[in-house]
This record gives structure tokens, C-alpha cells and sequence, in this order.
């Protein structure tokens, strides 16, 4: 014979309902905070001050980036405007995950051949650089690169 379905049951059947899908909830908002700044900048209104003088020296440049990576070598291919390589003084890239910050790294590239390469290791799926590069007038050029690693 089956106990009979009281008002204490029901009561505490709905608290662990909700209970449930509320810890599963705050887990999921602690994690997604940990993981990811949420920051393309620190203070936007003071990269916005600067923000027209920083484009017209980049388009003044004319540089493109390209990315590959094969056999576990990230590879960038900067060439000015007539298709050499970029008169590149200083550069420094910042390699991670477009929704995490926990497997950010930043590889010592090396130029050799207009190429410059670096061993690393990337799992599979959505990945950016952040490229900062300096030309040998100091003029400074900055791109975000989005890129796919099949798996």
C-alpha cells in the first residue's frame, strides 16, 4: 500500500526541484566569470580618445596579417603593401581562446624565411591573436585575428 502524497512531500519535492536547478545555475555564473575577462580594453572612453589617430597610422601602413598553423606551428605572414614582408621593429601576440582566458599564452615568435613562426600547442576549435606590432618608424599597428583549427 502506497503512503499517501502530503503537503510536507510536495513541499519538499519542490524545494529540491528548485534547489537543484538553482546550484546548477550558480555554478554555471561562477565558471563563466572565472573563465572569461569580458575586457577587449581596460577603459574604452580613453581607447576611444585615440581611436582615429591609431586607424589612419595603420591604414598609412598598410599591412595584412595572415595565420596558419600546421604540425604544431603557429605561422604569421605580414606583408606591407606591396606584398613583402612588414618592416616589422617589435612584435608581441597574445594566442588564446575567444571565451576563455585560461589557456592564454604568448609564444616568442621568430623571423626567418618573412615568416614569423612558433611552436605551440592548440587543441582544436575556435582560437584569436592579438597582435601588437611596432614599424621600424614606430608607427604602431594592432589586429585581432579570428581563426579555426579543425579537429
Amino acid at each position: 500500500m502506497a503512503k499517501p502524497l502530503t503537503g510536507r512531500k510536495v513541499l519538499l519535492m519542490f524545494v529540491a526541484f528548485f534547489g537543484v536547478i538553482i546550484a546548477v545555475n550558480v555554478t554555471m555564473a561562477v565558471q563563466a566569470v572565472k573563465t572569461f575577462p569580458g575586457l577587449e580594453v581596460a577603459n574604452s572612453y580613453v581607447a576611444s580618445q585615440t581611436f582615429d589617430a591609431d586607424r589612419a597610422e595603420q591604414e598609412r601602413l598598410g599591412w595584412t596579417v595572415k595565420p596558419a598553423f600546421a604540425n604544431g606551428v603557429l605561422t604569421l605572414d605580414i606583408r606591407d603593401r606591396q606584398g613583402q614582408p612588414a618592416p616589422v621593429a617589435e612584435l608581441a601576440v597574445l594566442l588564446g581562446r575567444t571565451t576563455m582566458a585560461a589557456q592564454d599564452q604568448r609564444p616568442e615568435l621568430i623571423f626567418a624565411n618573412g615568416l614569423y613562426s612558433a611552436p605551440v600547442s592548440l587543441a582544436p576549435g575556435a582560437w584569436l591573436i592579438h597582435l601588437e606590432a611596432r614599424s621600424q618608424d614606430g608607427a604602431l599597428f594592432r589586429q585581432r585575428l579570428d581563426f579555426f583549427i579543425e579537429g
